[in-house]
């Protein structure tokens, strides 16, 4: 973490330089199994390889609004942290009809058809996998971001400023979400290596603090749960001690 970072794009760079090695994500869905671990590195090459499709491919411009149709899961994570990178407005949720663009998970597709700019879809199957074929009026975001560039670099520099996230109609700029994310790291007791383990929706703030912007503020990690009421007591006792659980949001 540095003091100087005000949009989420600083504090991923900033985490970044001290430990790409370090695990930021790690991920499970409980209806399907599925467990993925991102390091700093890793999840921010898929970070990269988002924003450069959302500037070329998108032809995205700072200030635009991109509706995310989609639940808490890494990739709703990747697709933050690109939007912020770019400059233009997450919206959690939002509206499609009064979006730029839309990304969609396989449960709200006909909702993001409202959108009438670009269209993403995402299955949200274990390790990124593509659709069989890509839904009608989308692309399939897991065919178009490989050839995407390693290495992203906004065509203009991001106001911290600006307007950078909508969850729950609520809008922030990059330097409040990343001072409200350092506040809420300090009241849950978040220190350098810590591992927040989180069940929450990605609904409203809470749980997107919870789940991504407050452990990245301080160098934390978390273990984003999906569908974590169908694990048992004792399966959630197994997580938290093998995955080194400091602290929880349920």
């Amino acid at each position: 973490m540095n003091a100087s970072d005000r949009t989420p794009a600083d504090l991923l760079r900033s985490a970044l330089t001290a430990d790409p090695a370090r695990p930021l994500v790690t991920f499970y869905d409980d209806a399907t199994g599925e467990r993925v671990e991102l390091s700093v590195a890793t999840f921010a090459n898929w970070v990269s390889k988002t924003a450069n499709l959302l500037q070329d491919g998108l032809s995205a411009e700072p200030g635009e609004r991109v509706s995310l149709l989609l639940p808490a899961h890494w990739q709703t994570a990747v697709w933050l942290l690109a939007c912020a990178s770019v400059g233009v407005v997450a919206d959690l949720g939002g509206d499609p009809a009064a979006a730029d663009h839309v990304v969609a998970g396989p449960d709200r597709l006909d909702e993001g058809l409202a959108c009438t700019g670009s269209r993403l879809a995402l299955s949200l199957a274990p390790l990124g996998r593509r659709f069989p074929a890509a839904p009608a009026g989308y692309e399939d975001y897991a065919v178009e971001v490989p050839s995407q560039g390693d290495r992203f670099v906004p065509y203009a520099p991001v106001d911290p400023d600006a307007p950078a996230l909508v969850v729950a109609g609520t809008e922030l700029t990059g330097a409040q979400l990343v001072e409200r994310a350092r506040e809420d790291a300090a009241r849950r007791g978040l220190k350098s290596g810590a591992r927040l383990l989180s069940g929450l929706e990605w609904d409203g703030w809470e749980g997107v603090s919870a789940g991504l912007y407050a452990p990245l503020a301080v160098d934390a990690s978390v273990v984003l749960c999906r569908h974590l009421d169908r694990l048992s007591p004792e399966g959630l006792a197994q997580r938290v001690e093998s995955e080194r659980v400091t602290d929880t949001a349920r």
